[in-house]
């Protein structure tokens, strides 16, 4: 029994370095195949005449095509710069548009906020002019209005000539213009 068992050993002890020499024979090859494809950088590297395969032609081949990618290269910066440069030019164009825009924007607010000035003095203004009037023609008035333009003006004025005004309306109109100004505030967020 004793002599089987060596003959296995020795028979393993040869196996497992054939197989590590193939591995290696394997590698070998496969980089050997490989190595234009391992030097490649980019799809546009493939359709190159790689360096290495230029290694075995005369020095001038070898300069001629140094200098052919150089050009390349060279063509391929100017290329860049030229869209850096349309880039640079663009983005300065977006920055005075922007400017303009920020500037007309002042200006509408600015518009508007006069505007709603104005109109807010025209309202006050047409206020006073309803308060001072006599009660029952100021009522006559209101009677002709539409309810809601009508309520706006009572809820702008002082409560006292807004009271006098309302004594002397139709008790249907100043139903309806009470209610209107009791309900316009309903909707509005509590807090």
């Amino acid at each position: 029994m004793k002599k089987t068992a060596r003959k296995v050993v020795t028979k393993q002890g040869r196996t497992l370095p054939l197989i590590i020499m193939l591995l290696f024979s394997s590698a070998g090859i496969r980089i050997g195949l490989g190595m234009e494809t391992a030097f490649a950088v980019d799809a546009g590297a493939v359709s190159e005449p790689a360096p290495v395969a230029a290694l075995g032609a005369p020095p001038g081949a070898l300069v001629a095509a140094i200098q052919a990618r150089e050009e390349r290269l060279q063509r391929r910066e100017a290329q860049f710069e030229a869209r850096m440069q349309a880039l640079r030019v663009a983005e300065a164009e977006i920055d005075e548009k922007l400017t303009a825009l920020e500037e007309a924007e002042a200006s509408l607010s600015a518009l508007l906020a006069l505007a709603d000035g104005a109109a807010e003095s025209d309202l006050a203004r047409l206020t006073a002019v309803y308060a001072n009037m006599k009660p029952e023609d100021a009522a006559a008035l209101f009677e002709q209005m539409e309810p809601g333009f009508a309520a706006g003006f009572m809820g702008r004025m002082q409560p006292e000539a807004a009271a006098l005004i309302m004594t002397d309306l139709a008790p249907e109109t100043a139903h309806i213009i009470s209610v209107l100004l009791a309900g316009r505030n309903a909707t509005a967020p509590t807090e």
